[in-house]
């Protein structure tokens, strides 16, 4: 269920200036989207898993918060990152 360190290292080196690069916002927005897929996967099969549900929501607000950053300092970068990534505005 949680996204694997060769998975999290992968998004690192496609979305961050260089491997170790850990901190940027679009590598953390690319690592959340992708604990919120898995997390939605998960709870499509197990309906009734609250604790899952409400750790899935903290997830999306705080990416909600990370991609309003995003957009209030870079617009070009947050609109290429959404289109990469296949989140709705």
């Amino acid at each position: 269920m949680a996204v694997t360190s060769e998975r999290k290292a992968a998004l690192v080196k496609e979305f961050g200036a260089n491997a170790k690069d850990s901190g940027n916002t679009k590598v953390q927005i690319a690592i959340l989207t992708e604990e919120i897929n898995d997390l939605t996967e998960h709870l499509k099969v197990h309906i009734h898993d609250f604790h899952s549900k409400r750790g899935l929501l903290m997830k999306v607000g705080k990416r909600r918060k990370l991609l309003d950053y995003l957009k209030s300092t870079d617009v070009v970068a947050y609109r290429e990152l959404i289109e990469k990534l296949g989140i709705r505005k």
